[in-house]
């Protein structure tokens, strides 16, 4: 098959917008003789004129080739070997070109469980997962390669599968998550027939690699438009199969999904994520289940129908790292929604800065005021109504001299006498010792 080849007048990529090193290492490659290409998200990314979050390089040249170009690069990988080529703390991913996975006989179970043979360019290019994540780019000829149409759907705005939509999804179901992903990050359409295919096959994510699929739902949700995700991701079913028990919460709520609450604190997440805020698995947690940790707070302890989250969310592969920062962040926001004096205990704890960003992201969304509280944190004696003045049988105000207000404490002297000890604001104190029925004078 021809791929289409858009020569640079055609396309807006510059080598500008590349990494200095993503360069090195593809002319190094270039220059032993290789073949090299800029491949996947980073030129979808610079074909929309946006700035991509990392590049990868493909290349003919297998791993220890590869190895033996750069001595600042490692291999790694069990299931397919990849370098990575180190530049400071910065890291840059080779792959050598592969091909699709043999197809296995007999079997009405197509799920990938090898994927590990070389190929060509052209192989390479369709055995990845979407159109829009399958052009090369070369910096030797500054042209876009383009095997399977990703160019026009880059244009019609659709995430559509390369090959059998059906196919893709049983080999490899988290691919449903990552069309979610790029549908709410580039804020495309799900292309029909991949969109449909994903309805009938997503109880398949069941089968999915569990690190795999919790690793792509952080992605997913992890992202500026982390509500939209949220959204797309309950509205095709996927939520039901990654977190039941969230599924369930958002059906039993009369709003619309746009509208629910949980919704709008990933939609506040997001707003900072676009802002330059790099949040945690925790944060990413607390925003998704702050609303039923709400609900589930209200229940009675017996409560039959109480939902156990973080049992819940551990079931499904969720780390108990994550879940537990989430869970101090949670109770954190039902103490600072309704703060008193003892909640100054939590500027202590090492979270407490997590848990003062994550209150100020979401307390809007259940009509908080969020400043007034950072403020009584600062000076509780600010909010503490004075206490009413005691008054004389007349109805006049007291004397000021009269004005004391006694405070009675009892302790235990060294010889086991009980003394009480009254006190007032000026200081003086009375002692009154009661007997002690096991001393002789």
């Amino acid at each position: 098959m021809e791929p289409r080849i858009l020569a640079r007048a055609e396309h807006p990529i510059s080598r500008r917008d590349i990494d200095a090193n993503v360069l090195k290492v593809l002319y190094r490659l270039a220059g032993a003789g290789y073949e090299a290409y800029l491949v996947g998200g980073g030129v979808r990314d610079l074909m929309l004129s946006r700035k991509p979050k990392d590049f990868d390089v493909a290349t003919s040249a297998h791993p220890q080739q590869v190895r033996d170009l750069f001595r600042n690069s490692r291999m790694i990988g069990r299931r397919f070997r990849l370098v990575h080529v180190f530049f400071g703390r910065q890291n840059v991913e080779v792959a050598t070109f592969r091909k699709q996975a043999e197809a296995i006989a007999d079997t009405d179970d197509p799920l990938i469980r090898l994927d590990n043979t070389f190929g060509t360019p052209e192989e390479d290019a369709f055995r990845r997962d979407f159109t829009v994540n399958a052009l090369f780019y070369s910096p030797q000829t500054f042209h876009v390669v383009d095997f399977p149409g990703g160019v026009d759907d880059l244009e019609a705005r659709l995430i559509r599968t390369i090959g059998d939509p059906e196919l893709r999804m049983r080999e490899d179901p988290v691919r449903m998550m990552r069309a979610v992903r790029f549908a709410a990050k580039l804020g495309f359409e799900i292309e029909p027939a991949t969109r449909a295919a994903i309805g009938r096959h997503r109880a398949d994510l069941d089968k999915a690699s569990v690190p795999r699929l919790v690793d792509e739902t952080y992605k997913t949700l992890g992202q500026p438009e982390a509500a939209h995700a949220l959204v797309l991701m309950e509205e095709m079913g996927l939520l039901a199969h990654v977190i039941p028990v969230l599924a369930i919460h958002l059906k039993s709520r009369g709003a619309t999904l746009a509208e629910q609450p949980a919704v709008r604190n990933m939609a506040a997440l997001g707003r900072a994520i676009g802002s330059g805020f790099s949040p945690d698995h925790a944060i990413v947690l607390a925003a998704l289940m702050l609303d039923l940790y709400r609900d589930e707070h209200r229940r009675e302890r017996g409560d039959p129908h109480r939902v156990d989250i973080l049992g819940e969310l551990r079931t499904r592969g969720f780390a108990r790292g994550d879940t537990e920062q989430m869970r101090l962040i949670l109770e954190a926001f039902q103490n600072l929604a309704a703060p008193t004096r003892r909640t100054r205990r939590l500027m202590r704890r090492p979270y407490f800065p997590d848990a003062r960003m994550f209150f100020e992201m979401t307390a809007p969304t259940y009509s908080i005021d969020a400043a007034r509280t950072i403020r009584f944190l600062a000076d509780p004696d600010a909010f503490t109504a004075s206490p009413a003045a005691p008054s004389t049988p007349n109805g006049a105000e007291p004397p000021a001299g009269n004005r004391r207000r006694r405070r009675r404490r009892r302790r235990r002297s060294r010889h086991g006498v009980a003394t009480v000890v009254a006190g007032d604001l000026n200081g003086a104190s009375v002692s009154s010792r009661s007997p002690d029925p096991t001393r002789r004078d």
